[in-house]
C-alpha cells in the first residue's frame, strides 16, 4: 500500500487555483481509476484506487496547505508506511508553468505545505511531485499569486500537464521512484 498526498486548500474558494494543482491530480487519478467517494479521516479526505496491482490511499489534506502535516502524519501512523511508501503531490512556482519534477528528498523549496509535512515526519526524504505552476511577476505578492486561478491561455497546458502528473504517480506506485525519476525528469 501506497499513500499519495495532494496539497492544497479546501473549499470552493480555492478551487482552480495554482496552489491546488496537487488535488486536481489526484481528482484526475480518483476519474481515471473510478474511486469511491472520499470519506473524511486523517484531517481531510481519503479514498482508494487500484493502480497496476498497487492499492494507493489518496488523501486530500483539509488542514490548509500550510498545515499539511497534521494530515499526512496520522495517516503515515495508521498504515505503518516508511517514507518511500508517501508520495506528495504539490505545486511549485520555482518550475516553469506545466513543468514536473519527481525527486525522492531534499528541502522544501519555498512550498509551505512541504514544508509542514516534512516536519512532521521529521525527515526530507519523502517523495514528492513538484507541479511547476510558472513564476510570479517580479515584485507580485507571492500568496496572492498562488492563490489566484491561472490565465485562460494557461489553462490547456496546465490541464495537459495534471494528466502527466497523474501517469507519473501511477509509474511511481508500479516502477518506483528511481525508474519514474528517471521517465519524468529526462
Amino acid at each position: 500500500m501506497k499513500l499519495v498526498v495532494g496539497l492544497g486548500n479546501p473549499g470552493k474558494k480555492y478551487e482552480g487555483t495554482r496552489h491546488n494543482v496537487g488535488f486536481d491530480v489526484l481528482e484526475t487519478l480518483s476519474k481515471r481509476h473510478a474511486a469511491s467517494p472520499p470519506k473524511s479521516k486523517f484531517n481531510g479526505q481519503l479514498t482508494e484506487v487500484g493502480v497496476r496491482g498497487e492499492k494507493l490511499m489518496l488523501l486530500w489534506p483539509h488542514t490548509f496547505m500550510n498545515k499539511s502535516g497534521n494530515s499526512v502524519r496520522p495517516a503515515f501512523d495508521f498504515y505503518k508506511l516508511t517514507l518511500e511508501d508517501v508520495l506528495i503531490v504539490c505545486d511549485d512556482f520555482n518550475l516553469p508553468l506545466a513543468k514536473l519534477r519527481l525527486k525522492g528528498k531534499g528541502s522544501a523549496g519555498g512550498q509551505n505545505g512541504l514544508a509542514d509535512v516534512i516536519q512532521k515526519l521529521g525527515s526530507d526524504e519523502v517523495p514528492r511531485l513538484r507541479v511547476g505552476i510558472g513564476p510570479p511577476r517580479e515584485g507580485a505578492d507571492v500568496a496572492g499569486y498562488v492563490l489566484s486561478n491561472f490565465a485562460k491561455a494557461e489553462k490547456p497546458e496546465m490541464d495537459v500537464c495534471i494528466e502527466r502528473a497523474a501517469s507519473v504517480v501511477e509509474d511511481w506506485a508500479a516502477y518506483g521512484l528511481v525508474h519514474t525519476m528517471n521517465q519524468c525528469n529526462g
